[in-house]
């Protein structure tokens, strides 16, 4: 089966076709989220994201295998088209879980990954626009040398209707992996990681039980641990659905810092399936199913459970 959400449309295809060929769920889930980091369409996850606030790509990405819960992640890539692959190799070729920002660059070149201009003229365009409207005149005679503290505040008033595209699959084996990949918050602070890179916030996966993915504001799952959380709860004995409306209970808690739409993506080890949103963000919490019993791969809306 493939749980993805609305950026996956893409890869979910191709994600579709490694399983029914008896692919492994690894496999699949690379292999879709490349599809996704290589279209300019897709304005949340790859060459088609959004900069930072000094106008550079910084990509993260992460993978999590469920039979043995090993893991690689990657923040703040720069430079390379392919940050799930860069993801995937942290895992296999490496004692570390996670590597970010020169380190990531510098693993990214050992293992010849495809490098590439990350930032499509279309965001260049739209970054120019958004910094000659929102920075002040004094800030502007010196940027980027000034405190960006404010504008990264600022940048977040957008931020809700962010995204990161999110896969979770289980193959003929019954492995279950989840994926994730970002370009992250559009303008934000120079190095700033989201949840989609953190094991335990943004993904996880655990055979005996399940996995999750979540998406849109990544520093309140980083601050309740929502895809970790998720599976506890089904640890635990309760259903897939009662997993993740819990752990949208979680974020109730969160009155400061940053406050704003987040959806939550789960199967359980059985290939039951449930996604909820926070808000009714329409075509931005959709998602798309396929079990292989399934003729056609399905196209739904989330739950809503407003916080």
């Amino acid at each position: 089966m493939i749980l993805t959400n609305c950026e996956g449309r893409v890869g979910v295809n191709k994600a579709r076709e490694v399983l029914i060929n008896n692919g492994s769920s690894l496999d699949a889930i690379e292999q879709g989220i490349r599809l996704i980091e290589a279209d300019t369409t897709i304005d949340s996850v790859g060459r088609g994201g959004s900069p930072n606030l000094l106008g550079e790509m910084e990509c993260d990405a992460a993978i999590m295998d469920g039979s043995n819960l090993l893991a690689g992640s990657i923040g703040a890539l720069k430079d390379y088209l392919h940050a799930i692959s860069v993801a995937r190799a942290v895992m296999e070729k490496l004692p570390h879980v996670m590597l970010v920002g020169e380190g990531a660059h510098q693993f990214a070149q050992e293992i010849n990954a495809e490098k590439a201009d990350m930032l499509s003229d279309e965001a260049r365009i739209k970054h120019e626009k958004w910094i000659r409207e929102n920075v002040s005149t004094d800030d502007m005679k010196n940027w980027p040398n000034v405190s960006l503290a404010k504008y990264a505040w600022l940048s977040g008033k957008d931020y809700a209707s962010g995204g990161t595209v999110v896969f979770l699959a289980i193959d003929a084996k019954e492995n279950i992996v989840a994926g994730t990949s970002t370009s992250g918050w559009a303008r934000s602070y120079p190095g700033r990681l989201g949840d989609s890179p953190i094991i335990g916030a943004g993904l996880y996966a655990d055979n005996r039980y399940g996995a999750c993915a979540c998406t849109h504001n990544g520093e309140m799952t980083i601050r309740t641990s929502t895809a970790r959380s998720v599976i506890l709860y089904m640890k635990k004995g309760a259903s897939v659905k009662e997993a993740c409306n819990e752990a949208m209970r979680d974020l109730l808690y969160l009155h400061e810092g940053q406050i704003g739409a987040v959806v939550i993506h789960a199967i359980d080890k059985n290939g039951n399936a449930c996604v909820v949103s926070s808000h009714d963000l329409k075509e931005k919490s959709s998602y798309y199913l396929w079990k292989d019993e399934m003729k056609s791969i399905e196209h739904k809306q989330a739950e809503v459970i407003k916080l």
